[in-house]
């Protein structure tokens, strides 16, 4: 039996005497950052927001196993906050509704919930009506034309099915009683609040597909609203990806388990508080690239080493050299070799261990500061 299926659906319940002790310590640390994110200033709080919103886009959708470019996603919410950054590039249909749809979330959560605000969401995580040969119904319930909405796994012959959802002519219901009790859900810790807006909406599954990204979306969107901000400072997404078996598993049991919900929101709090302590990378990197420009803020360069030099200072993956230097600005590896030499006789950049023009470089390290910041 699912949970849907039981009688007293959806009168979920938790004991909150087990959930007081993690509830307190989550809502402290959510408190301790925001206000130490105070002290950096409206233009270091921008660059932790975009920083942290590419972060959510881009692992919410690998959760799904869908990879989206990290620089096609900074570039669109950079384009769409008005923000002036440097490298930005041509995003794709695909890239842009995802990130409308986390703006909106996130950026506009105090506007209510409705049903035409999902539809415009489901739209928009999918433009061309499809997701890759499959055709969906786009910004509408789901119908089950082609059978019970399952979650899958196996190949074919050989399937396991993992949880059934409620049938297609029960949404309508469904779905209202869900954004009623989402919009009058003031009694409820909003930390709670987030973690069975999540749970309650990927249990009904009421879309044929994106069903996991919307449900983030709102946990997102429940967040922003306890925290009287539209700016995201640590990432929710990034921390359930890297407990991705755990939150499967989770989510089953609780799915075919009773509506005593206590285990999947402690799991929940467990998982906010490692993703708030991981904004300590986040910012420390916000830090380290206003101090080196600081630092070198009076060093000539030229418009292209500005460009790669806010690359790597953005999260550049992998090894610099002169060949990925000449792809990212566009010139010959001449070229780029004499911007690079130019940098290492300025104590910009260090060469690695290495020769010739196959050795990798490397920016001049972390100010302890930095790292330290949230320590």
């Amino acid at each position: 039996m699912y949970i849907w299926e039981r009688p007293d659906w959806p009168a979920f319940t938790w004991d909150e005497t087990r959930l007081a002790q993690p509830l307190a310590q989550v809502s402290r640390e959510q408190g301790r950052l925001l206000g130490r994110l105070e002290a950096l200033g409206f233009e270091l709080r921008g660059e932790a927001h975009l920083r942290t919103l590419t972060e959510e886009v881009v692992k919410s959708s690998e959760i799904e196993g869908e990879v989206l470019e990290r620089d096609q996603v900074r570039s669109s919410i950079a384009r769409r906050l008005g923000m002036d950054v440097a490298g930005l590039v041509p995003s794709d249909r695909e890239v842009d509704g995802v990130v409308e749809m986390m703006l909106d979330a996130t950026g506009q959560a105090a506007q209510p919930l409705t049903e035409a605000r999902l539809f415009a969401w489901h739209a928009a995580l999918f433009p061309t009506g499809r997701n890759g040969m499959h055709s969906l119904r786009v910004g509408a319930w789901r119908d089950d034309s082609t059978g019970p909405m399952q979650v899958v796994s196996g190949a074919i012959g050989k399937e396991k099915v993992h949880y059934e959802a409620p049938p297609a002519t029960r949404l309508a219901a469904e779905m209202t009683n869900f954004l009623d009790w989402f919009e009058r859900a003031n009694d409820t810790d909003p930390l709670l609040t987030a973690g069975l807006a999540h749970l309650w909406f990927v249990t009904v599954h009421p879309f044929d597909d994106g069903n996991g990204r919307i449900a983030r979306a709102l946990a997102d969107m429940a967040l922003a609203r306890s925290e009287k901000t539209g700016q995201r400072f640590y990432s929710l997404s990034a921390q359930i990806r890297r407990e991705r078996d755990d939150y499967y598993r989770l989510l089953e049991t609780t799915q075919k388990g009773t509506l005593d919900i206590t285990e999947w929101q402690a799991w929940f709090l467990g998982c906010l508080s490692r993703a708030i302590a991981g904004a300590q990378e986040t910012l420390s990197a916000v830090l380290h690239k206003a101090q080196f420009w600081e630092r070198f803020a009076k060093t000539p360069m030229n418009a292209r080493q500005i460009d790669v030099l806010n690359r790597l200072l953005d999260g550049f993956e992998g090894k610099l050299t002169t060949s990925k230097w000449a792809k990212l600005a566009k010139c010959s590896q001449d070229t780029a070799y004499r911007d690079i030499l130019d940098l290492v006789e300025r104590g910009v950049l260090r060469k690695d261990a290495g020769g010739g023009r196959s050795s990798g470089y490397s920016l001049v390290g972390l100010d302890k500061g930095a790292r330290e910041f949230l320590l």
